[in-house]
């Protein structure tokens, strides 16, 4: 899998994960996915983003995610 357009730069964003060399890190744009999930709204928002980035943002955040089981508290349990 070729994700040419996450990029890493030390001396840029705190050497965090960017696109393309612009100053959005993929951090960012997990976050603006949430913020406008209407993606037309989103590219009027922010011209610069194109749609592959968008997607190479969310493979690279997936392969970081591990799979594992999570126990979940039930209904009737409190959480302290």
């Amino acid at each position: 899998m070729k994700l040419d357009r996450i990029e890493f730069n030390p001396n840029r964003m705190n050497g965090q994960p960017c696109i393309r060399g612009l100053r959005l890190t993929v951090r960012r744009v997990l976050e603006l996915l949430a913020t406008y999930p209407d993606h037309a709204e989103l590219f009027q928002e922010f011209p610069e983003l194109e749609e592959e980035d968008i997607r190479q943002a969310l493979i690279y955040a997936a392969s970081y995610m591990e799979d594992r089981i999570l126990e979940l508290s039930s209904p009737n349990e409190t959480v302290a």
